[in-house]
């Protein structure tokens, strides 16, 4: 496991396919959103990105900084209420969801598979807030983990499991 600390406004380190974790203290949430703009460079065209920790972990900050390094000025605020939101002027587009509202699996595995089919068409890019809602289980998804440490936050990245042979 390798550890990046993000005490600037870019965060560091990149991703290997082979990687199991990463693992990033960030400070503020500038720094989680530095760690979204490398997400945005480094994560492979059409990936999925579940986003889990507490409310005010800074998931809506991290896609904030994805939205920033895949060329997304619109203001990007968590879709709560609306439950998705498409970036399509994003390189490539972006598709954020954000379960919390939905307490069934049933209902938020019928939005997922709606909007990721949407996605997969696109080559989205697709930043999920809340995966614990859903009952699917996404072996090809990458997942970061975001908790409060200290005065900041710990983030850490798990890239997909690999298909068993």
């Amino acid at each position: 496991m390798e550890l990046n600390l993000c005490r600037d406004a870019e965060a560091s380190g990149s991703l290997e396919p082979d990687s199991t974790g990463h693992v990033w203290a960030l400070e503020t949430l500038e720094t989680t959103r530095a760690l979204g703009r490398l997400l945005a460079r480094e994560l492979p065209t059409g990936a999925i990105l579940l986003l889990s920790g507490p409310l005010g972990a800074g998931k809506t900050s991290l896609v904030q900084g994805l939205a920033e390094g895949l060329g997304i000025s619109e203001a990007i605020t968590s879709p709560t209420f609306a439950l998705a939101q498409h970036y399509p002027q994003g390189e490539p587009q972006l598709v954020h969801l954000d379960l919390y509202r939905l307490e069934q699996p049933a209902s938020a595995d019928e939005l997922f598979l709606q909007e990721e089919e949407e996605a997969s068409a696109t080559g989205a890019l697709m930043a999920v807030e809340w995966p614990e809602r859903l009952g699917l289980d996404l072996a090809e998804a990458w997942h970061l983990e975001l908790r409060h440490q200290d005065e900041g936050r710990l983030a850490q990245l798990t890239s997909p499991r690999k298909a068993s042979t």
